[in-house]
This record gives structure tokens, sequence and C-alpha cells, in this order.
């Protein structure tokens, strides 16, 4: 039997997204899989929650997701990009049977979907220009239809590109469709005809914002009201330089005749401002009765603090904070929701190396209970009448769809998507450690390769060290680096990773350790749990290896720069030089709130924080991998520490991966994700006398690679 390896990823699917039907009888979920080297293919399928095979909803063309169930669950909503550009439409399916209809053909796009609570309409957003909105593409565009690259680029906010891609222009906007008026108008009124003018009023669509802000985070309330947020600034601040949102409720009962855009903000008698949050994001939910749950993060040290959720009472101002109790900050991209009947909240959060689900009483009367999770990592969840479905990765398998109680028990797990391609690879277990450090405890792991026997006392293997981003994240024994950390383990390598100071999971106090110092007590930490596994006679304390990304790549480089016990490190994705990082990235709070100053604040401070201002002292043979496109980290920094790496004579090299972002890792093209992996591996194993491989210097490009293009690397 073969170990997981690198090129697996292709054969791995990813169940994402689950949606409990009315009546919790059935869960919608995504199932996304490799296509081919450079793409997806991402489908709707169902599964009974008493059990049974699942079915798949939605044909395999495109990309397709935000399955949403209308509250009669007579009908399926979901985006897809079938048929049309890489734009997500919305299509809607009957769940009884009979084929999907489009029923958008915006410009923006389809996100932050979700059906009214009587089921005749759909609010979502999407990001568009001024141009779109007065030529009304963002209510029909003509399929062909792609927006002229700005030569020259004419930039004016201070953050202007994110993720993969530059802004020029665009903004989130909310929008309702109404569902009927939609399905039942002829493709020309819905798309519009090429050269014709689009009737608006006659329009199943409505645009509910205007002007030249991002509109986020909205939520249906009862069917006439939306709630939905948008940042505020106080006189001469640019509003990306703002912290706080304004919230709003809109009415849409009221006349909105004046919703028009003209490109500035009015006063609406429809919409209502009624609190203000603070935060790197708003997140809103409501109930139809009037609470209404935000996000909410202290502005103190912002980028450190914990994240609450606050819940607003529309009847009387009144607000409450129900996860107070808990020293635990909500978990990123995880969401939270009200039960059907509005009276609790749950929510997942970093717990211990864990990923759990909590609930609370939305008004505050008790103490959040943990609900589900300890030793996996929830993922997503959706909350029903009776039931709880939720998509959870663990130790043995990179995710399924599982279901349980409200109250957490009688877990049941509803698929096993992956049981094919792990039938006969053996994975093991991680062990668990905990060790002290500057009068801290950390909890770390230990993952051996499959063939590891703990009777054969003379088995030496290498280690390699893995740090995680963040800085303020944590890792688990599952999740997003289930399959580089298996992957690592069967090709003969001990596997540690912590969650030291910084991390969340553990409290405030813990996550704040590090301010004003990212390098010197996360190097402390790790290093004190690599000391701790050395202990163990499986162990070759002098073989071992170092590799992270994003904040793990800026450690990394940090590390190297600080030690010489390392034979070989991979740098990926990180930061190098917080001066520069700060003035590339859509990040730059990151700097302000950890280390409380700005490049022209204290200039030679960040420059010594920095792993750039130590490069002269590094040895270590030190590959580093970057996207051409990740505007969270841009390549700048790496550049420059490439360039000193280079200037001093170390082993190194930089691999640039084209039209990839910050997400390489985690989804970027399958080719790309194989590729990188392959060249951690390869790097490793040229300074590893457990291998008879030659340097990755000494190769030829892509010799012993399964995947990447020829000029995937700068040499």
């Amino acid at each position: 039997m073969n170990g997981i390896d690198a090129t697996d990823y292709h054969d791995i699917t990813h169940a994402e997204e689950p949606r409990l039907s009315p009546g919790d009888d059935r869960v919608a979920f995504v199932r996304r899989e490799p296509d081919d080297e450079e793409s997806y293919t991402a489908t709707i399928h169902a599964v009974p929650v008493g059990g049974d095979e699942p079915t798949q909803f939605t044909v395999s063309e495109g990309v397709d997701g935000q399955p949403r169930w209308s509250p009669d669950g007579d009908r399926l909503a979901f985006t897809s990009t079938r048929g049309e550009t890489d734009r997500q439409q919305l299509w809607i399916l009957p769940t009884t049977g009979g084929e999907a209809r489009r029923i958008t053909g915006v410009v923006g796009g389809i996100a932050d979907l979700e059906w009214s609570p009587d089921g005749s309409k759909l609010l979502f957003t999407q990001q568009v220009t001024p141009d779109d909105r007065e030529h009304d593409r963002d209510y029909a565009v003509d399929p062909d239809y792609e927006p002229e690259k700005p030569d020259p680029r004419v930039i004016d906010r201070m953050i202007y590109r994110a993720a993969t891609e530059y802004f020029d222009g665009r903004r989130s906007h909310v929008y309702v469709v109404d569902v009927e008026q939609a399905l039942e108008a002829d493709e020309s009124t819905l798309f519009g005809d090429d050269g014709e003018e689009l009737e608006r009023d006659s329009h199943p669509i409505t645009r509910l914002t205007a002007g030249g802000v991002d509109y986020v985070g909205p939520t249906w309330g009862d069917d006439e009201t939306i709630y939905y947020a948008a940042k505020v600034t106080e006189e001469d601040e640019h509003p990306d330089d703002s912290d706080t949102y304004e919230l709003y409720e809109h009415d849409l009962g009221a006349d909105a005749s004046d919703a028009s855009d003209d490109g500035e903000t009015r006063e609406r008698d429809h919409v209502t401002a009624f609190t203000e949050t603070t935060g790197w994001v708003a997140s809103l939910e409501a109930t139809t009765d009037g609470l209404v749950a935000f996000t909410y993060t202290p502005e103190d040290k912002m980028t450190m603090r914990q994240t609450e959720i606050r819940v607003h009472d529309r009847s009387d101002g009144t607000e409450v904070t129900p996860t107070d109790p808990l020293d635990r900050t909500i978990g990123a991209g995880s969401g939270f929701q009200f039960d059907p009947a509005g009276e609790s909240l749950y929510f997942a959060t970093p717990d211990e190396g864990s990923q759990v689900l909590w609930s609370v009483p939305a008004d505050a009367s008790d103490a959040p209970t943990k609900v589900h999770g300890d030793g996996a990592t929830v993922e997503a969840f959706s909350v029903g009448e009776d039931t709880i479905a939720f998509a959870q990765s663990e130790w043995d398998h990179p995710g399924d769809i599982f279901v349980s109680t409200r109250g957490g028990n009688e877990v049941h797990r509803l698929t096993r998507v992956n049981a094919d391609l792990l039938a006969d690879r053996p994975v093991r277990q991680p062990e668990e450690i905990r060790f002290e450090n500057d009068g801290t405890e950390i909890q770390g792991w230990i993952l051996t390769p499959p063939e590891f026997d703990a009777d054969a006392t003379d088995e030496e293997y290498p280690l390699v060290v893995e740090i995680h981003g963040g800085p303020h994240s944590q890792w688990t024994t599952a999740g997003t680096m289930w399959h580089e950390f298996q992957t690592l383990a069967a090709e003969g390598y001990v596997v540690f990773w912590c969650n030291p100071r910084g991390s969340t999971g553990y409290g405030e106090e813990h996550a704040m350790a590090i301010e004003r110092d990212w390098g010197d007590v996360t190097l402390s930490d790790v290093l004190a749990g690599v000391e701790e596994v050395c202990e163990r006679d499986y162990v070759d304390e002098t073989e071992q290896y170092v590799t992270g990304g994003s904040f793990g790549g800026f450690m990394t480089a940090w590390t190297v720069s600080h030690t010489d016990r390392f034979e070989a490190a991979v740098s990926q994705r990180g930061v190098y030089d917080l001066t520069s990082f700060y003035g590339s990235t859509d990040a730059f709070k990151l700097v302000e709130g950890d280390f409380g100053t700005t490049p022209w604040g204290e200039p030679e401070f960040l420059w010594e924080q920095s792993p750039a201002a130590h490069v002269d002292e590094v040895d270590t043979p030190t590959l580093l991998l970057h996207s051409d496109r990740d505007y969270r980290t841009p390549a700048n920094t790496a550049e420059l520490f490439y360039l000193g790496l280079q200037k001093h004579g170390v082993d190194t090299r930089l691999v640039r991966y084209p039209r990839e972002g910050h997400e390489l890792s985690r989804s970027g093209e399958p080719g790309h994700v194989v590729d990188r992996l392959e060249r951690i591996v390869r790097w490793f194993d040229g300074y590893s006398e457990y291998t008879e491989d030659p340097l990755a210097l000494e190769r030829d490009r892509d010799d012993g690679l399964s995947a990447g293009s020829e000029d995937a690397d700068e040499e």
C-alpha cells in the first residue's frame, strides 16, 4: 500500500457548503474536485439525513456553488459558471424534478445569495463599476462582454486590489430579484437585447444601493426588510483606512424611487442607520422579528483582538454580546447563524487545535455551550429545526458531510467522498504533544511515516517542521494542511507542527503575546517544540528541515537567519520586509495592529523586525515559492530576500506561479498545487542523507516533477 503523495491531489474530493432543507430531511452540498491541471469542477449534490447515497442535483458543467433551499423546499437556488464566462450567475432548480433555469446575466457575478422568508425574492451582491451601473450591465450584459483593461491604470483608492484582481473601480452593491417574475420572463427581458435600452422598471432585478462604497453582509429580516453594512469615515479619513461600519435597515415597502445611482450618497427615507461596529469586515444575520446579529472586534490593536457577536434588538435599540463570556474568537470564514426560531446563535471558533461549534442564547441569558468538534475541524455548518449539518475534516480524511442533533449528540457521517482514494492509502494518526516555553503551554503534533514501527528502535527519520500562517490562526490535525502533512510523512519524514504564541484558539492573551515581536517569540516556541520532538529515538536530530507559508514564510526566513540547525528550508508566499509589505498589501492594518506603528513612524524598528534585514546571516539552502498575483503578500518582498540570498552565496531558487494568488496551496490550479508539494519534497531530499537524490539545483528544472510548466520558475 502506498501512502498519500502529491499527485493524489488530483483525486481528492472536497465536500463543502452544506445546507439543510426545510424539514431537515436532506443536505445539499457542493462536491468540488480537480478537473484537469488548471481547473476544478463543482456540482451540487443532496444526501438524505436518514442515510443513503448522495444524489447529484446539477450537471457537471462549470463551477456550481452557494446551494440555497427555498423556504418551502420546492426549489434550489445556486450559482454556476456553466455556459458562460467565468461569472457566477443565478440558477433555479425544481427539487421535485426538471431542468435548472438561469435567471441572471449580470456583469459582476453573484455572491451572498439568500432567499426572502416567504420565498418570493432572492438577495445577492455583485462587484460592479460606476460605468456598469450607468449602462445597466449589473442588470443584464452580453455573455461575451469583457471589460476593457485600464491603460493606464489610474488608482485613487488606498486598497485597490485583493486576492488576484485589481478592483478597477468595482464596488459591492446589493440587489434583489423577484423569482416568479424572473421565471416567467423571456430571455430578452432577463438578459437584454444587444443595442436595445434595458427596461429597468419591468426587469425582475432591483438595485438597492448606490454610491462609491462597498455594501457588505446583506441579510433578510422579514419579507420587506434587508440589513447590510458599509464603512463610515471621520472627516478627511479614507474609507479604506476605516475600521468602522454603519449598519443599515432597508425597507423594501417604502418608496424606493430615489435608489437610482448618481454616484452620490443621499439620505433616503427607506434606509435607516441604526448602529455601528468595528472590525476587518462586517457579517450580519437577522431574524424576522428584528434581532440583528453582527461581528464586532475592538478597534484598539484590532488585528490581535478576538471577534465577538453582538445582537441588536430593533424594537428597543438594546444590544448584548452573547459571546463575551467565551475567551475565543469567531472563526474566520465559518460564519454564524440563528436557529429557525431566532432564539439561539450557532457559531464556530478555533479551540486548542480544533475548529468547534458552539451555541448561545441570543439574549445572552446564558454562557456559550460547546456543541461539537473536539478533535475535528468544522469548516461550515447549517442549522435546522432539530438538526445541524456540517462539513468536517479529521485526521483520517480531508472532509465529509455530517449531521447531529442540535445539542451535538448522535453524530452521523453522511458521505465518504474520498473512500476509494483512502482504501489503499495508509494514513497515520498524529500524536498530540504539550510542552512549555517561557511559562506558556504550547500544543503541537507529531506525524510519523506510514511504515513507522514504534518497536523498531533502530529506525530513524528526518524531521520537517511546519510553521503556520496568520499569524493569528491555528493548525489542527486536519483542514487544509491534511494533504501536505500526509504527503511529507509518506515521503519518509516525521512532521511536526504546533500553535505557538500568537495563534488563535487559546485565548486573547495567547494571541497578543507576539505584539511587536513576530520573530523571536514565535521562534522560541517552535524551537522548544523541536527540542521536545528530537528527544524521541526515531527522530534524527541531525536532519531537520523547515517550511511554512504566509506568516509561516516570514517565520521560515526568520528562522534560517537566526539559527543554522536546519539542513534546508522552503519559504512560501512569505513577508520578508515589513515596510514593503505595508505599502503593497491589502492587509496593511496587520502591521499597524500587531506592531503599533507605521514605516514612517519607526522605520528602523520595522526593518529590524524583517527577515530581509538579517539575510546576510543565512547559510541554510532556501527555496522560495511565490505567486505572481498574490496581492496579500506581494512578490516584491520575496524578490528582495531572494536577491539577498544570491548576493550572499546561499543555495536558493525562486519559483513563481503564474495566475496564482495567496490561496495557491488551498485552491490553486491543481497542477500548481501538486508542483508546489513536489518541489518542497525535492528540495529537502536533495540535502538529505536518507535519499540518493541530487540537489534540486543540480537537476533539470522539472526533473522528478509530475506537474508544472517548463517556465514555472525563474532562476
